[in-house]
């Protein structure tokens, strides 16, 4: 395993942009794709707590957004946004950043942890169904899973 994982900082954006386009184009198989809105990454690069966890290899191969969501019912983490480069995946990468995730997860004291997953995108579906998340909700095109 030659990638490390690290918290990103405000200058991996453009790869994280980066990544993001790739990432649609791989579920979606189009090159047609929106990039984040200007400013949308802004949220993280403060020192609240959401956080973009980073996989490296000479250079960012992958990210997870970690969203903390405080709520008067029950906190949770909405994890948003995980793409692993091509050239990278099926090699553990997404599970690590997703299990970096959840050990944030229990640091922030929260235990719920949700993320929609296209349903046309089966290699991500099968993944968290491996890591032991399971459907908790059917949104249409997309399905929210929870552990």
């Amino acid at each position: 395993m030659g990638y490390k994982i690290r918290k990103a900082v405000s200058e991996d954006e453009q790869r994280i942009r980066e990544l993001f386009i790739e990432m649609l184009q791989t579920i979606y198989h189009t090159e047609d794709v929106q990039d984040y809105e200007p400013g949308y990454l802004d949220k993280y690069w403060t020192d609240g707590e959401d956080v973009i966890f980073v996989s490296e290899d000479n250079g960012v191969i992958a990210y997870l957004g970690v969203e903390v969501h405080r709520e008067d019912e029950k906190d949770f983490v909405y994890l948003d946004d995980l793409s692993v480069t091509e050239k990278y995946r099926s090699q553990g990468i997404g599970s690590a950043l997703i299990h970096e995730a959840e050990n944030y997860a229990k640091k922030k004291g929260v235990e719920n942890i949700l993320f929609h997953v296209e349903k046309s995108n089966t290699e991500a579906f099968r993944l968290y169904e491996k890591l032991g998340y399971k459907i908790f909700r059917d949104d249409g095109s997309r399905y929210l899973m929870k552990k």
